[in-house]
């Protein structure tokens, strides 16, 4: 196989005052050096990156970050730093941990009749924005699909999120998950909760497959990982990520109880359970009467109507008479009314955090 190489280019005027910087304050590798009586040229090394400094190149300086584990122990914990050759160099963590912005409560309606435009994003997929506002950062909702079914160019991939749905409304696609066997082929009704960091991989979907993923926050990072395939050889369904495990819940298995709003029941998909609380996810559906005003307790409240239609009733709002494709967000505290469903009606009703208090009128 035939050795190959990159090289990051930086200008230097004199790398008797660079080379001191570089190897160590920044901590890299010189491994080549010329000419030997009055050098121009350097090669160093280090945290992943080959730069080559070379008097007079000429070219714009730049910025380096490193991140590390140990910002504080980098550098004698500066954060920013200035080479001798002008480059900025920006120290900053790793793995940062996870902000979860403030929710910017709103009431919210997204009809699929008000033609919102569908976004090509991440492996050729469409997406359509549930939520716009993204509630201040807090959530994004994304109404998603794959209108020509086939082997999906995918790679194994994770998340960095504190919470993340996958319901299927039609058709199917096969997903592979870190220790979790096999190919896993996810049918309309059925849902994934993918634990934060969960490595996976979506391998193949049928024609015109569109599901709903929920994702906290709204700006989270998808990362490629390059050392893992899928499947792995370990099996572990009790494995848990950052407090939380990975269900597979097929809808034709459920059974309806009694919702939290009368005149529904519900199927749990048991997220509640499964995050310790962090999320619940049920289908609802009519079970006839007359559904009361109600209010909720919890931070977000977000519902997707998946088949029929309903007149959704707010305080101080027009009525709004949804159907399939719509979504709505109810903020804590206003009182609704979900009127008027007809037989068919099916909604998906994701909140956080998990079985909100509910308050009937």
């Amino acid at each position: 196989m035939t050795e190959t190489r990159a090289e990051v280019l930086l200008s230097t005027q004199d790398l008797r005052d660079d080379l001191p910087f570089y190897t160590r304050v920044l901590g890299m590798r010189l491994d080549m050096i010329y000419p030997a009586d009055d050098p121009e040229v350097a090669v160093l090394s280090g945290h992943g990156l080959r730069l080559r400094l070379q008097k007079g190149a000429g070219v714009p300086t730049g910025t380096l970050r490193i991140l590390t584990e140990d910002p504080d122990g980098f550098a004698g914990g500066a954060r920013v730093l200035t080479a001798p050759n002008g480059m900025r160099v920006e120290i900053d963590e790793i793995n940062p941990p996870l902000v979860l912005p403030q929710t910017e409560h709103a009431f919210v309606v997204r009809r699929l009749a008000d033609q919102a435009p569908w976004v090509i994003g991440r492996a050729g997929m469409h997406y359509r924005d549930l939520v716009p506002s993204r509630l201040g950062g807090a959530m994004i909702a994304s109404h998603i699909r794959i209108p020509d079914g086939g082997p999906v160019p995918d790679m194994v991939h994770f998340h960095k999120v504190g919470f993340q749905l996958i319901f299927c409304i039609k058709g199917w696609v096969d997903v592979v998950y870190e220790d979790q066997g096999g190919p896993m082929r996810l049918h309309a009704g059925d849902c994934f909760i993918q634990p934060p960091e969960i490595r996976h991989r979506v391998l193949e979907a049928s024609d015109g497959i569109e599901v709903i993923e929920i994702g906290v926050p709204a700006e989270h990072i998808t990362e490629i990982d390059h050392d893992m395939t899928l499947p792995t050889p370990e099996l572990r369904p009790d494995r848990e990520w950052q407090g939380q495990r990975f269900v597979f819940n097929r809808g034709r298995e459920g059974v309806f109880v009694r919702a939290r709003l009368p005149g529904f029941v519900a199927r749990d998909t048991t997220i509640n359970a499964n995050t310790k609380g962090v999320a619940s996810v049920m289908v609802l559906r009519p079970e006839g009467g007359s559904a009361p005003m109600a209010r909720h307790a919890g931070d977000i409240l977000f519902t997707f109507v998946i088949s029929g239609e309903m007149t959704l009733e707010g305080e101080g709002k027009d009525p709004f008479r949804l159907s399939a494709g719509d979504a709505f967000v109810i903020p804590p505290g206003m009182a609704t009314r979900y009127a008027d469903p007809t037989a068919d009606l099916e909604l998906l009703e994701v909140s956080l955090p998990g079985n909100p208090a509910t308050t009937v009128l």
